[in-house]
């Protein structure tokens, strides 16, 4: 059974008093299996973001299913949603969203703090994740003290920490520069490579490279994807820079 299974997945915004709707997905359909690191690529207003807040149970869909584990998504009360996400899911964004009025051990602490957990858990859990980052250093600084290469790999503490099935990630390395773009994409293979489950949403093509498998969202729907497969990582950019190009072409063809 795929760790994560998208049926029909459909969300229409409609205005305050009903006059006006915007479908934003339309009837999605594909799996995430255990271990498979997936990127999601698509033109601006394709419906990625609207995916990937549906996806972390930020948003409702307005049918459809979203399976985790054998879990349906949509089933999951209100009052339990957040600690749903703490449990299953971990979460990596392009501006950090770290507390600034915290050091970074207790922004990666955070999760199990809001599950209750013991500091000497938390301090066991947080020794061999600290170590395998290479963060070890600046637990006891504060975010604005850190680059943003810095700042993101406190972020996938923080993510990771909490163990969970799937890693959730929009535009990762969208505030980082070349450098620490290359060392944020290792760090995302090694970790793959350890057995978690990746879904990144990306613009780039650099980074989607980097993925077994990447999925194009057009007008809210998956119509194409490739799968790594033997193909180098050249072969993967040179594959995904043709089917973006195709979508350009097409786009401009309907303006």
């Amino acid at each position: 059974m795929p760790l994560l299974e998208i049926k029909n997945l459909k969300k229409i915004y409609t205005s305050r008093f009903g006059l006006n709707q915007v479908q934003a997905l339309t009837n999605v359909n594909f799996t995430v299996e255990q271990g498979e690191y997936v990127a999601i690529m698509g033109e601006s207003g394709a419906g990625k973001t609207t995916l990937l807040n549906v996806l972390a149970a930020l948003d409702r869909p307005t049918s459809g299913s979203i399976v985790l584990n054998g879990q349906e998504i949509s089933n999951i009360k209100d009052s339990k949603l957040s600690a749903f996400r703490r449990k299953h899911l971990g979460f990596v964004f392009q501006d950090f969203n770290l507390l600034d009025t915290f050091n970074n051990q207790d922004n990666i602490f955070l999760p199990l703090v809001l599950s209750n957990e013991k500091y000497s858990s938390m301090k066991r859990k947080l020794a061999p994740l600290a170590r395998n980052l290479g963060i070890e250093s600046l637990m006891k600084k504060f975010p604005y003290e850190c680059s943003g290469g810095q700042k993101q790999r406190i972020a996938i503490a923080r993510a990771l920490i909490t163990h969970p099935e799937l890693i959730l990630a929009d535009e990762p390395t969208g505030a980082l520069d070349s450098k620490s773009t290359d060392e944020l994409l290792r760090l995302f293979q090694h970790i793959n490579e350890d057995g978690q489950t990746i879904l990144m949403v990306t613009h780039s093509t650099k980074c989607a490279s980097h993925a077994k498998r990447v999925l194009f969202i057009k007008d809210g729907t998956v119509f194409h994807q490739i799968y790594r497969g033997e193909k180098s990582q050249e072969e993967m950019y040179e594959a995904i820079s043709a089917t973006l190009n195709l979508l350009a072409r097409e786009e401009s063809r309907h303006v």
